[in-house]
């Protein structure tokens, strides 16, 4: 059974996914601990109401940002989970828990990346004026959503969408692929070489790309 440790800011719907696909069985995986950086992260709720175990750290606590990732650093060694989620974790991981777990911490970026890394990537595409858009699954590394890429999904991008439009569109896949990639960690799947992650005997349900009825 895969030990997780989640990492999040706000709402936690990815979180919520990541839940639902533990407790139907479908996810080999149990969530040892939620740590979050904001007291009122709605996130907290959602574990309360399975029995998860959470935690409050609060960065200003802290001299350094460094120090604030080796105290998440310690809570997830202490209850020895073998991987790291950000599940909607709005701040940039540092070296401390980087080095304590090296291809062991996954994020998901609601763009195709490399195309527009950080905030609004979904207003990013919007803006920017193009047809396809969609969401990537990476390993993290020291910089912005720069990992190595493990599953990426696609949507149209129609020409009366707003982010909020393309959002919700996104969100929708986002919930199906993040967990999928977990599973795949789970079952021993991925093996990173390089910049490339390889997905071993496995091919990714044709639902995962281009899904035009997705309105």
């Amino acid at each position: 059974m895969l030990k997780i440790g989640v990492l999040a800011s706000g709402r936690g719907s990815n979180f919520q996914a990541i839940i639902d696909e533990i407790e139907t069985g479908r996810l080999p995986a149990s969530i040892e601990i939620l740590i979050v950086d904001n007291p009122e992260a709605y996130a907290i709720e959602r574990a309360k109401k399975h029995g998860i175990a959470y935690l409050y750290i609060n960065p200003k606590n802290f001299p350094t940002k460094e120090a604030f990732y080796e105290k998440i650093r310690d809570e997830l060694l202490l209850r020895e989970v073998a991987l790291v989620i950000l599940a909607g974790f709005m701040r940039i991981v540092k070296k401390p828990l980087l080095d304590a777990f090296p291809n062991r911490i996954m994020n998901i970026h609601p763009a195709l990346l490399p195309s527009f890394p950080g905030l609004h990537g979904q207003k990013q595409a919007v803006d920017y004026g193009v047809r396809i858009s969609g969401c990537t699954v990476h390993f993290v590394d020291e910089s912005v959503d720069s990992g190595p890429v493990i599953i990426q999904a696609a949507v149209p991008v129609h020409p009366d969408d707003t982010e909020e439009t393309l959002s919700e569109r996104i969100l929708k896949l986002e919930h199906r692929i993040f967990p999928e990639a977990i599973r795949l960690y789970a079952d021993g799947r991925l093996k990173v070489e390089g910049r490339k992650v390889k997905i071993l005997n496995y091919k990714l349900p044709d639902t995962y790309f281009t899904n035009p009825e997705i309105r």
